[in-house]
Order: C-alpha cells, then sequence, then structure tokens
C-alpha cells in the first residue's frame, strides 16, 4: 500500500513541475501581455485597465504556482520527524501563498471571462478555498493531525483550479465546439463539482492514512 501511496505521490510531483513550467513560459515568455486570453473578455460589466489587470495577474500565477509547490512539499515533510519544524513553517508559506491567490483572483473575478456568471463562480470558489484552509489549521491547532491531513488535501486540490478549468475548456472547445465563453463557464463550475469530489475518491480508497 504504501508503495502505491509513493507512485500516486510521484504522479502528482510530475503533474505540478510540468504544469507549473508551463504557467511560468505560457505566461512570462509566450503571452506575456495575456493576449489570448484577454481576446476572449466582452461585454465586461467593469472597465478594464489592462495593464493593472495584467500585473495583478502576474502576481496572481507567481503565488499560485508557489502554493502548488509548497503544498506538495509538506506532504512529504510530513512523513519524516526531523523535518516537522520544515513542515510547520512551509504550511506558514502555503497558508500565505493562498490567502494572496484569493485576494487577487477577487480582484479579477469582475472580469472573468463569461461575465457574472463567472464572477459568482470564482468567488464561491475563493470563499470555499479559504472555509477550508481554515478549518485544515483549526483542526492541526487542536492537535488533530488525521483531520488537519485530510482537510489540507482538500484545501491542496484546489491549487488545480485553473489546470482543470482549462483543461475542460479545450475538451468541450476545442473539441467537442462549442463557443469559448460557454466552455469556460462550464468549466469553471465543472472544476469546483471536481475539486470538491476528488478528495473523497482519495480517502475511499485508503485503507490506512499515508
Amino acid at each position: 500500500m504504501r508503495g502505491k501511496h509513493l507512485s500516486f505521490y510521484k504522479l502528482v510531483s510530475y503533474v505540478c513541475v510540468i504544469y507549473i513550467l508551463y504557467a511560468v513560459v505560457n505566461n512570462y515568455m509566450v503571452d506575456p501581455r495575456a493576449e489570448a486570453f484577454l481576446s476572449h473578455k466582452t461585454d465586461l460589466a467593469h472597465e478594464l485597465k489592462t495593464q493593472s489587470w495584467i500585473i495583478v495577474l502576474y502576481i496572481h500565477i507567481a503565488f499560485a504556482c508557489v502554493a502548488m509547490a509548497s503544498g506538495l512539499l509538506n506532504f512529504w515533510t510530513r512523513r519524516y520527524e526531523k523535518l516537522r519544524r520544515l513542515h510547520r513553517l512551509n504550511g506558514y508559506v502555503y497558508v500565505s501563498t493562498v490567502l494572496l491567490v484569493v485576494l487577487t483572483s477577487g480582484y479579477m473575478a469582475p472580469y472573468a471571462t463569461g461575465g457574472k456568471i463567472s464572477s459568482m463562480g470564482f468567488n464561491l470558489l475563493n470563499l470555499v478555498w479559504l472555509a477550508i484552509t481554515t478549518t485544515a489549521i483549526i483542526h492541526i491547532r487542536k492537535k488533530r493531525v488525521l483531520q488537519h491531513r485530510r482537510w489540507m488535501i482538500r484545501s491542496y486540490v484546489f491549487c488545480f483550479t485553473n489546470m482543470l478549468i482549462h483543461l475542460l475548456t479545450f475538451l468541450l472547445h476545442g473539441m467537442i465546439g462549442i463557443s469559448y465563453v460557454t466552455s469556460y463557464m462550464i468549466g469553471l463550475y465543472g472544476a469546483i463539482v471536481l475539486l470538491l469530489l476528488a478528495p473523497e475518491v482519495i480517502f475511499r480508497f485508503e485503507r490506512k492514512p499515508i
């Protein structure tokens, strides 16, 4: 069983590394002005100040990548007693970056592709992520290690939000032919459902704590 856990961890690690590299290269090098993504933002209820939006986007992406890497590291360091201090310190880094990701996402939510419906989805997502992460913190402060670990897994899967949204959008728009905006809105809400269900599936297949 331990071997399966390690294999799953390695798989998640590979996905994280590949996605972080993709996010950095695509957003900071290939399309630094986000022209492809911005081209789909039409009929916005609020005037988009492009330069400010891009700066916030850069900050959002940077901290999202740090959160993804930080969370992954903590699921490794928790195995070793001598790394407990690193685990705790890195936990502070993870929580701080989640807060910054949520704040920057909140700034960009009114300009979300798909208008008000998408904005509501992102605001809902941010509130749920904060609530779940806060619950994980409360559990560890009360020395409930197993509960803390499970709520941290629930929190960590939200680091894959953007990846899931764009994957679902690609499948709906690129392969089925649904309009990009509609595909993006469906992808957003579909991602929220998958993010909430994924940890419960993981727990169901676990026979004992990692």
